[in-house]
Parts: C-alpha cells; sequence; structure tokens
C-alpha cells in the first residue's frame, strides 16, 4: 500500500496568546474552570521537534504495514492523524516514538536520525498505564527519576504538573481511587513533566464519555500552552481531529489537510470546516471499502 504525503508543514505555535473567552485558536487561549493557572516555567522551553519520514516502509518485519511514506510534522505544530482500523496508525506512533525500527526509508527528527527511544519524545496511550502501587505523584515522578533527577525538583515538578491539570487534592492517591479522566490526566501530566520536544499520543481520550472527552481536549491545549512541544495525535474522531489539528493526515490515502480555524469550538459550524470534515470522512468511507 502506497501513501505518499508530500503537503507543506503547518504553523509551528510556540507563543500562545491568552484572550479572555479563549476563542482565538491560541494553544494558551483554552482554560477550563477546574484548572489552577499554570505557574511560569523554571527554564524556557525547548522548541518543538521537526520529525520527517521519507520513502518510508513501516510495520514489522515480513509484514509491513505503510509503505513509501513521506510525512514532515513541522516543528510545534499539532498534527492529527486519522484512517480506518488496521491502517497504520499506532504503527506510525510507534515508529515516530522508535519504539518500532523502519523496514525502509528514512526518519529524522531536527535532521538527525531517529535511531531508538529518547526522552525528548514522549508517547501517550489510550490506557492510562500508570503503576497501579504508585500514587498519582510517584507516577508523575517516575520518568524523572529513570533519568536522575533529584528528588527534591522531580517532586516540585510532579506537584506542578498535578496543579495544572487540576489534581492537586489527589496527589496521594492509587490510580485505582480515581476516575479515568483523572487517570488520563495524571499519564498526562507525568507525559509533560519530562519537558519532551515531541509528545506522540495513541487515541488517549478514546475510552472517555463524550464530557469528559471535551474537557481532556480543551486541557490538553492547556497544558501544551508555552511547551512549544510537537504534537503527533491519533484520534477515530474525525471531530476531534478538526478541533485539535493544526493540520489532519488521512492516513492510507496520501493526503495531510489544513484546519481553518483549530482550537476554536465555535468552528465546527463554519462553512469552510463543514466542508473539510465532509472531505474527510468521503475519503476515509473512500478509503474503508477499497
Amino acid at each position: 500500500m502506497a501513501a505518499a504525503y508530500r503537503a507543506r508543514p503547518g504553523v509551528a505555535i510556540g507563543r500562545p496568546d491568552p484572550v479572555a473567552d479563549g476563542q482565538d485558536g491560541s494553544r494558551g487561549a483554552v482554560v477550563t474552570r477546574t484548572e489552577t493557572t499554570p505557574s511560569a516555567p523554571a527554564q524556557a522551553p525547548a522548541p518543538g521537534l521537526r520529525l520527517t519520514l521519507g520513502d518510508a516502509v513501516l510495520g514489522r518485519p515480513g509484514a509491513p504495514v505503510l509503505d513509501r511514506l513521506d510525512l514532515e510534522v513541522a516543528a510545534g505544530e499539532i498534527l492529527t492523524v486519522v484512517g480506518p482500523s488496521g491502517c497504520g496508525k499506532s504503527t506510525l506512533l510507534r515508529t515516530l516514538a522508535g519504539l518500532l525500527p523502519l523496514l525502509g526509508g528514512r526518519l529524522t527528527q531536527d535532521g538527525e536520525p531517529v535511531e531508538g527511544p529518547a526522552a525528548d519524545r514522549a508517547l501517550v496511550f489510550q490506557e492510562d498505564a500508570l503503576l497501579p502501587w504508585r500514587s498519582l505523584r510517584a507516577n508523575v515522578e517516575l520518568p524523572l527519576a529513570i533519568r536522575g533527577v533529584a528528588r527534591a525538583r522531580r517532586r516540585a515538578r510532579a506537584d506542578d504538573w498535578l496543579a495544572r491539570v487540576g489534581l492537586t487534592e489527589h496527589a496521594a492517591r492509587l490510580p485505582h481511587q480515581v476516575s479515568g479522566g483523572q487517570r488520563q490526566r495524571t499519564q498526562l501530566a507525568r507525559a509533560l513533566a519530562g519537558r519532551p520536544r515531541a509528545v506522540l499520543m495513541d487515541e488517549p481520550f478514546g475510552a472517555l464519555d463524550a464530557q469528559t472527552r471535551a474537557g481532556m481536549q480543551r486541557l490538553l491545549v492547556t497544558a501544551l500552552s508555552g511547551t512549544h512541544a510537537t504534537v503527533v495525535f491519533v484520534t477515530h474522531d474525525v471531530d476531534e481531529a478538526l478541533f485539535l489539528g493544526d493540520r489532519v493526515a488521512l492516513l492510507g490515502t496520501g493526503r495531510v489537510l489544513d484546519v481553518p480555524r483549530p482550537r476554536m469550538r465555535g468552528a465546527h459550524a463554519d462553512p469552510a470546516t463543514v466542508a473539510l470534515r465532509r472531505e474527510v470522512l468521503a475519503a476515509l468511507d473512500g478509503r474503508s471499502g477499497s
């Protein structure tokens, strides 16, 4: 199956411009009522990674899933990825994370070959993947501890991120003592506490109810504010893809489309967004039936 993505990179988003009503579409513009205001970062965040796949063959030995894939993810953009089940969305993320080696072609970050996992690329799963015997705070601290961050620093960073996602009062609880949405907030805090330059998200909100899912979408935008991180976000939900993404990649069709008004809740009724939604659904229906 050939899939050639040759669209221009999206516009990087690195300097949020908060506004009172949260309707300008910038990462820093959406603030939920239940969240605490993020404290200023201790240091300037690193720029997002530019991820590039060229003539790439993805999958496992003897079982390629995507062939001759060309895709560039611009530094600081949110690229959403949609496609039918089995088209290679999760394979794409695991390859970008360095967990699956390429079967052919090339994968680079900022022009340098990706040769395996690295701390500057964080992977977020649909399942929260929290360690059940560790408190929420200890789960957020874990990757920092693995990297050798001093205890006081990792505790402070974990507490800061738990505050950003509205979980300060639950920091000492175990994962089974909180809701699914709160566990996903914890996973998000754990991923971002390590200050990654790219966040790779595999349907992280797919198991949540509609109300919780909408809240997590807003929280994600807020949490990314000022991080400059590049995001690749896989989803089955076309509306979610068109809300979050600067661009949407239709995996398996060879198309990457610009989103006219990303991260603006009122944009779903705009003629341009309605037309794009119709185009995406038609492309996915056509791919499913091929």
